[in-house]
């Protein structure tokens, strides 16, 4: 076995929590279980990693073999990277039986007719995902196992979720890959990105509850212990002003969790209006600024302002319907007049 092999494999086991190496390793499957009863998970993970090299060296594991650890870990452990959204797009709406072998067979032919030093793995998963990790190289070296791009795309979606690697330079050949071996023409980044892979689905695939127009108010639990010398006015009044907060609350977040972005910006171009005889302006140029809201969960972080007092209710437009204008981003950047352009990146 190589020892780059050997290297990546004992790195990417020391990534591994000592308590999951045993269950990763067989999910990997490339270990037999009788190779697995003789390794000591309770030693040091330095030796264990080692211990699990020289198993892999029996079997004479190859890069491939490494790799899929790689993607299986990933796959667990998906909030440790950054995920974009991307949305490509057809000619037509016509439906297409979809073919796993295809796919594969022109993502690899496309990328390597351009560059021979790389190293492409599939993995697929239940859910009609397919992962795919490259290690990128050069023409003069080696790929890089260590800063791989990771993509995963839902077969008979127009949606790609992709963790680039450092060499931005490589996303062109990436997504013409992409839309090769998955028959579209066209894709654009809709400048969704999270470390919550699954919130970004949820946002996509429309997996989250949100805008209910039928809602029927429910009394406020808790929190009602009035005064003995309370004004029964004063009393009905804040008592009928939390329901109302509640009530649109819940009308523009839904009653279910919310999915988990931690940052969003809105890109404002506005112009100034003003009375034609002051000419307050001498130049008709619009006005610009950049407007950042980041948390580590801003969606359920916006939800909490008006019963918390700190917003009035409802919130604006702008901030509940965040992952509505991120799902179709795409659709708004084609007809210009649907939406003015504030929306960037959610």
């Amino acid at each position: 076995m190589d020892a780059t092999v050997s290297e990546f494999i004992r790195r990417t086991v020391l990534k591994i929590p000592r308590d999951e190496i045993k269950v990763m390793l067989q999910k990997w499957g490339f270990l037999s279980e009788a190779q697995l009863q003789t390794l000591n998970f309770h030693q040091l993970k330095d030796n264990i990693s080692q211990e699990v090299v020289q198993l892999c060296e029996e079997n004479s594991a190859g890069i491939k073999q490494a790799a899929v650890l790689d993607i299986i870990y990933n796959h667990i452990y998906q909030d440790k990277r950054i995920w974009s959204v991307y949305q490509m797009k057809k000619t037509g709406e016509e439906l297409e039986c979809f073919d796993i072998t295809d796919f594969k067979k022109k993502f690899k032919r496309r990328i390597r007719s351009a560059l021979k030093n790389v190293t492409i793995t599939f993995k697929e998963y239940e859910d009609n995902a397919i992962w795919i990790r490259v290690a990128w190289g050069t023409p003069y070296k080696k790929p890089n196992q260590y800063k791989p791009s990771y993509v995963v795309y839902h077969s008979q979606t127009p949606y790609v979720f992709i963790s680039a690697s450092v060499l931005k330079s490589n996303m062109p050949l990436l997504c013409q890959a992409l839309i090769v071996a998955s028959n579209y023409h066209d894709i654009r980044e809709m400048e969704l990105r999270s470390h919550c892979l699954n919130s970004l689905k949820d946002i996509v695939f429309k997996r989250y509850s949100q805008n209910f127009q039928t809602y029927t108010t429910k009394p406020l639990q808790g929190g009602n212990i009035e005064p003995e010398n309370a004004d029964i006015r004063i009393v009905q009044e804040n008592r009928g002003e939390k329901e109302r907060i509640y009530r649109l609350n819940q009308e523009a977040f839904g009653s279910g969790p919310q999915p988990k972005l931690e940052f969003a910006h809105y890109r404002l171009e506005t112009m100034f209006k003003s009375d034609p005889k002051m000419d307050v302006l001498d130049k008709k140029e619009p006005f610009r600024c950049l407007v950042k809201f980041s948390s580590p969960h801003l969606l359920e972080s916006l939800k909490s302002l008006a019963p918390a007092g700190m917003a009035d209710a409802p919130l604006s437009p702008l901030l509940t319907c965040i992952p509505h204008k991120a799902r179709n981003y795409f659709k708004i950047r084609e007809k210009k007049g649907l939406f003015p352009e504030n929306f960037v990146s959610p």
